[in-house]
């Protein structure tokens, strides 16, 4: 079984399953992941452990592209929490943090479908590795997912008033 799971390895995918999985969940409950809710906190708080658990578990011996996501998301994951308390954001914050959420989860299934798609079905993966065709369509797809999220989200929030209109 070439595809195995280190011990760490099913630690880091539950812990990451779980932090995607309350990500949708409050996307679909609330149209965005907002920090102040218990589902956003809980998403903060598994997404951190899991890009953290990341650094332990390195397939080729180094850190990969993957693990730069991680790094991406613990940069982005403070800023968008607290950008209602950053001036430099005014009255975009709203924006700012909405989208800066969705864009960790987008990051973080980025790895999650390579991975996925070049370790499954063990005996026989979808994949070669990350350049196969499949892992293309597949982070093709998530992207197109990640772009209609997006666009209903700023529809979302032109109708609250906190669109993306231009500042004059």
């Amino acid at each position: 079984m070439p595809n195995h799971l280190s011990t760490l390895g099913v630690i880091h995918t539950a812990i990451s399953l779980v932090g995607v999985a309350i990500g949708f969940i409050a996307l679909f409950q609330d149209g965005k992941i907002a920090p102040k809710t218990k589902n956003g906190r809980l998403y903060g708080v598994f997404t951190v452990l899991a890009c953290l658990s990341s650094f332990l578990v390195m397939k080729t011996g180094h850190l990969s592209s993957a693990h730069n996501l991680s790094f991406l998301i613990l940069i982005l994951l403070p800023v968008v929490y607290y950008a209602p308390y950053l001036r430099i954001f005014g009255s975009k914050a709203d924006c700012v943090q909405t989208i800066g959420m969705t864009a960790t989860l987008f990051f973080s299934l980025v790895p999650a479908v390579v991975e996925t798609l070049t370790r499954l079905p063990v005996e026989q993966p979808l994949a070669e590795g990350p350049d196969s065709p499949v892992v293309k369509m597949g982070l093709l797809i998530m992207l197109v997912l990640f772009i209609v999220i997006m666009i209903y989200q700023a529809i979302k929030l032109k109708g609250q008033g906190k669109g993306f209109t231009p500042a004059m």
